[in-house]
């Protein structure tokens, strides 16, 4: 073996191309996925097991950030990995395999994940406001109050 190889074990120093770093983000939002569908289904679980169960979860996806943070963070890493499946999918029918296809590729993919977190993050601070009586989804956010409607109930 020759001695006089460069090593470079410090992955610090690696300057990793845009198709890199997105196959590799795209691994690590399967893995956050895999984890977080714990907490989905004991949540689902939890809301179909009884109303009251219902109201325990909708009560908490309303008033608790910390919470609201966590389905953030699952429906971003679900956008990305969604987007970046696609990308992949696009790939294996040899479609743009080319090393500047796969630049354009992985540029489009950040584009519009970062596109669908923006808008996870505007929807999810006001998906627990549509559980109430009488409300149309998205009329209640952000305030969780909808506007005065004649006829329509709404809000604490």
């Amino acid at each position: 073996m020759n001695s006089k190889r460069p090593v470079n074990l410090d992955l610090s120093t690696i300057q990793f191309p845009l198709p890199a770093l997105t196959s590799i983000a795209h691994r690590i939002t399967g893995v956050i996925l895999f984890v977080g569908l714990i907490f989905a289904f004991w949540a689902l679980s939890k809301s179909l097991s009884s109303p009251a169960g219902f109201a325990a979860v909708s009560d908490v996806l309303a008033n608790n950030f910390l919470v609201k943070l966590i389905a953030w963070g699952l429906l971003s890493a679900l956008s990305y990995h969604f987007v970046a499946g696609i990308k992949h999918l696009v790939m294996d029918m040899d479609i743009g395999v080319t090393l500047e296809g796969g630049h354009k590729k992985a540029q489009i993919t950040v584009v519009v994940s970062a596109v669908l977190i923006i808008l996870a993050g505007v929807w999810v601070p006001g998906m627990a406001c549509s559980h109430r009586p009488g409300c149309e989804s998205f009329r209640c956010w952000p305030s969780c109050r909808c506007p005065p409607t004649p006829g329509l109930a709404c809000g604490p």
